[in-house]
């Protein structure tokens, strides 16, 4: 879950990183009151979670009340990179800026590790950095067991070669940045720039937080940062009934047991797509490995409430998931969605093997249901269901 840069602020500042005051408003006036609170000067910030705000007019200075107002004014409602904003951040002005720095940690997935980066070259795109001057970025791994001391901290700011006036402010940041990248449990905490003011403070201006969803039942605090308004609501429905789905830009939806099966499932549906019209697939589903047939039913009913699926793709090898459950799933989901006074339009296509597999596709027949054909291959089931959707 990626957060808002107040988010961010408000994170840092809850375990010592050095911040600039700052509210959150979703109106012009707010902006107001919340500038007369700051010293009557503010920073007008859009809060958007991708970069470029600043080139896109979404970061304004207000040198008064009224004119925070007219700045927030102008950037509410704006569209940043397709983004927009709903809120925005007034933040304290900063005393002048005499340097700007970058600094991070970040889960190294292929290393299996984690991984500190720092930069004297600051205030720009980190790639831009690693691109045209890749020894300006120091990369320091960092052992998850023993974390960033003060001694680790200083490690890390000698690679990245920062200006001895500053260095030991930087390492005892770093020190509180690792503090939140792990009781956070975040995947990335990053700062930039971290800047040098003209009074010799190293302060965080600008921050961007990723945390980790997979530990939320550890950090029930999070579920205050979900930013329900831009959620999918595919898949805010489908995180409520504990299903692990993704939205995708496609046509067939999918449905299947295990993430292994699915994935091969949603390249086995592309490559057919290429045959029908360049068709693909519209989600990723994994109803598990020991899924009850309500399980089958919310999932298909959620994947049928997508306005952009054309067709269905039930791909099932039983193993601790048996098939027949699966099959009554599909039987309950079609009527549950009738009884609803919700037509069912959509073709479904499935493809039952394993555990169970005869007694399922006997419940299946039994029902001759119009729109669910059994086809018994995973190639044949997803030419099938690639060829309706592109008939749809």
């Amino acid at each position: 879950m990626d957060l808002f840069e107040y988010q961010a602020r408000d994170l840092f500042a809850k375990h010592g990183v050095p911040v600039l005051a700052g509210e959150v408003i979703d109106t012009p006036e707010a902006a107001r009151e919340a500038t007369e609170r700051l010293g009557g000067k503010s920073v007008v910030k859009a809060q958007v979670k991708v970069g470029g705000r600043g080139k896109a007019g979404g970061v304004k200075l207000a040198a008064t009340p009224d004119e925070a107002v007219a700045r927030a004014t102008d950037i509410l409602g704006m569209d940043i990179k397709g983004h927009t904003v709903h809120k925005a951040m007034i933040a304290e002005t900063a005393p002048e800026i005499a340097e700007e720095y970058y600094v991070s940690y970040l889960l190294d997935r292929t290393n299996r590790t984690f991984l500190a980066m720092a930069s004297v070259q600051g205030g720009v795109e980190i790639e831009v950095v690693a691109e045209e001057n890749p020894e300006a970025l120091a990369k320091v791994p960092v052992d998850a067991n023993e974390g960033v001391s003060i001694e680790k901290a200083r490690e890390i700011v000698a690679q990245a070669k920062f200006p001895a006036e500053v260095a030991e402010q930087v390492a005892e940041i770093l020190v509180t940045l690792w503090d939140t990248f792990i009781k956070e449990d975040a995947l990335l905490v990053e700062v930039n720039p971290l800047a040098k003011v003209a009074d010799g403070r190293v302060i965080a201006l600008d921050g961007k937080v990723s945390l980790d969803e997979n530990a939320e039942f550890r950090q029930p605090d999070h579920e205050a940062l979900v930013d329900h308004a831009a959620a999918n609501p595919l898949e805010a429905a489908a995180k409520a009934k504990n299903l692990n789905y993704v939205k995708l830009d496609g046509e067939v939806g999918i449905i299947g047991n295990g993430a292994g099966l699915v994935m091969s499932t949603l390249d086995v549906v592309a490559y057919a797509g290429e045959n029908h019209g360049g068709v693909k697939p519209a989600n990723f589903l994994d109803i598990g490995g020991g899924a009850s047939a309500a399980v089958m039913a919310n999932g298909l009913e959620i994947i049928l409430g997508d306005p952009d699926v054309k067709s269905v793709f039930v791909n099932v090898f039983g193993g601790i998931t048996a098939c027949d459950e699966v099959a009554n799933g599909i039987v309950q989901a079609l009527q549950l969605l009738k009884d609803k006074g919700e037509e069912v339009t959509k073709p479904l296509v499935v493809r039952l093997d394993g555990n169970n597999a005869e007694l399922g596709r006997k419940i299946l027949s039994d029902a001759n249901h119009p729109l669910v054909q059994r086809v018994d291959t995973m190639d044949g089931a997803a030419d099938k269901a690639a060829e309706l959707a592109a008939a749809k």
